[in-house]
């Protein structure tokens, strides 16, 4: 490699103080995500609801999250990213003090609506502002390390969410996240660029409409599974043909449309749609598992939120181990045959966690979860960076 490119591959001072600015509003949404996963079966307790009413608490999250993302590229262009991602914050900051004082599950789950709508711009916005920063050529090593909020949040969540639980109030939970979201609104209003992401154009209300439904509509129903305990129940079939006859209505419309919400002309690009596709598929990995393995700990096992917090470490101890090693595979290798070999470890790994029973060794449990985080570690970041690489500035 000459000098020439030497020099362009460097990374100065400042893109590394972004990157910190940009870490510690993702780690703070991931957090409280893993954080809240523990404290679901508390919840019923102290709120007197069921546990299927409780993980509205989850599920509400979610939709919101997942029904305010697509509007993320119009707002950046419109109002600037730095803003954007500010406003962001400031919303699930408040959301964040809000759900602490809530005192029914009904005002928790509202609340957590309003958080997911701010936390569901936190990490597009964070990414977008670190793409157009790093560039593509210096994406890896960037990348490398914007995702440790994934890898960390796995490890630290869980644990810190049974120390609160087992010292103090549920609500401290969320209130952990407004000293943090001050300094992160501080640190944003300082150090971020304001970012040029061309004309935003009128927004696409036709798209937005589509997509605000359709969404929705489709994780509403897959989680009715959870309540119901049948994928063929009316509740589960009817949210989900809508839901994904409204995303069908949304696709139709976007490649008509010269200024979509989203340009799913993107898939077209073979590269770019596998890597979403592996994104996809692996945060349904990461998430799944710590909603599940809670639950599983602390009312087939009877561990409490402490232990359970402390078994569930090993998955994000795993992501964290092959962190260090993954740019460099890379690099060395590509990023497709690295994430190749990250999904096959995931698969082989979760195999055995659909035979679990009240006696399984825990130990076993631990080491699988770690194999798994391992898998996670070595596909997340490769996958990510060759989906950026792949796109046009």
């Amino acid at each position: 490699m000459n000098s020439a490119d030497t020099s362009q591959n460097k990374i100065e001072p400042y893109v590394w103080r972004i990157a910190g600015v940009v870490i510690l509003g993702m780690i703070m949404s991931i957090l409280d995500t893993t954080i809240v996963n523990v404290a679901l079966d508390t919840l019923a307790r102290d709120l007197h609801t069921t546990l299927s009413d409780i993980q509205w608490v989850a599920t509400g999250y979610l939709l919101s999250l997942a029904a305010v993302i697509p509007l993320t590229g119009w707002a950046a262009r419109k109002y600037g990213a730095k803003q954007v991602y500010i406003a962001s914050i400031v919303l699930f900051t408040l959301g964040s003090a809000l759900c602490g004082i809530a005192d029914s599950s009904g005002s928790l789950i509202a609340f957590r609506v309003l958080q997911g709508i701010g936390g569901g711009m936190i990490m597009p916005i964070g990414q977008m502002i670190m793409a157009e920063v790093a560039g593509p050529k210096r994406m890896g090593k960037v990348m490398s390390v914007t995702v440790m909020p994934a890898m960390l949040a796995p490890i630290l969540g869980p644990v810190l969410g049974g120390l609160i639980l087992q010292d103090l109030h549920w609500s401290w939970i969320f209130f952990v996240n407004i000293p943090v979201g001050i300094v992160a609104v501080t640190l944003a209003v300082k150090l971020l660029p304001h970012s040029k992401l061309g004309e935003a154009g009128m927004l696409d209300l036709v798209g937005l409409a589509l997509m605000v439904l359709g969404i929705p509509a489709l994780v509403f129903g897959i989680s009715e599974v959870g309540t119901t305990g049948s994928v063929t129940s009316p509740e589960v079939i009817w949210p989900v043909i809508a839901g994904l006859a409204l995303i069908a209505a949304f696709v139709w419309h976007a490649l008509r449309t010269e200024r979509p919400l989203l340009d799913v002309r993107l898939y077209a690009n073979r590269i770019f749609g596998a890597a979403s596709m592996t994104t996809f598929a692996l945060g349904a990995a990461l998430f799944g598992a710590m909603i599940l393995m809670p639950l599983y700990y602390q009312q087939v096992r009877d561990e409490s939120v402490i232990t359970t917090g402390l078994l569930l470490a090993p998955q994000g101890l795993g992501m964290l181990m092959v962190a260090p090693f993954a740019p460099r595979l890379t690099e060395r290798f590509g990023g497709g045959k690295v994430a190749t070999f990250g999904v096959l470890v995931l698969c082989l790994s979760s195999l055995p966690f659909v035979f679990i029973g009240v006696d399984t060794s825990i130990l076993f449990l631990s080491i699988m979860l770690l194999l798994r985080g391992a898998g996670i570690g070595f596909a997340f970041m490769p996958t990510m960076t060759v989906a950026y690489a792949s796109l046009r500035k």
